[in-house]
């Protein structure tokens, strides 16, 4: 019994360690449009599982222009030098990001490919990457106000580790987009202050 206890304190941790960094992102459908097939049955927007067992949402106001904003969050290779916890971002297709684009990254010893799913330059981003056991769908939606930028993300997360381990990881998403979020805000306040 104490092996199986070691054993499923290992996973939790391992997958813990994911959800706090911010790199368990993983999406449903990467299918990409056939030759012939119409574009609108991929033009909607990518959603969360809204019967996933771990959901979080997080809300926060950027006093940065929406510009300033957008480009923090999407130049990936930067990510390092503001959100903890991520040691290097690898771009696999140069550019800009949008459908299809894939970037490995590092974090907490651990190696992630996400890959873009969805982009509405300024205003919508999804991204994903399997990561031990866990679907997960990460949505990024950014909206200006009269006040600055409202920034909103909202993650759910399914798979075994979540459901053998669901208080704890619901925990660790919990913290991962609080911190995440608070990150974003201090670094494109601080730009937008230069």
């Amino acid at each position: 019994m104490r092996t199986f206890t070691v054993a499923r304190f290992t996973a939790a941790s391992t997958v813990l360690v994911l959800a706090v960094s911010g790199t368990a992102h993983a999406l449903t459908d990467d299918r990409p449009t056939a030759p012939g097939e119409s574009l609108a049955a991929h033009t909607a927007d990518v959603q969360i599982d809204q019967t996933a067992p771990v959901i979080t949402r997080e809300n926060i106001l950027i006093h940065a222009p929406l510009r300033t904003i957008w480009k923090i969050q999407t130049d990936v290779e930067k990510w390092p030098a503001w959100q903890p916890g991520v040691e290097r971002v690898v771009k696999d297709t140069p550019g800009r990001l949008r459908p299809g684009s894939v970037f490995r990254w590092s974090t907490e010893g651990l190696d992630i490919t996400s890959t873009v799913k969805q982009v509405r330059p300024g205003k919508r981003l999804a991204w994903g990457g399997p990561a031990q056991g866990i679907t997960a769908v990460h949505v990024w939606t950014f909206t200006p106000t009269r006040d600055g930028v409202l920034v909103h993300t909202e993650e759910s997360w399914t798979g075994e580790p979540v459901v053998a381990n669901q208080a704890v990881l619901q925990a660790a998403l919990d913290n991962s987009l609080h911190d995440w979020v608070d990150n974003l805000r201090h670094e494109a306040e601080a730009e937008a202050a230069k």
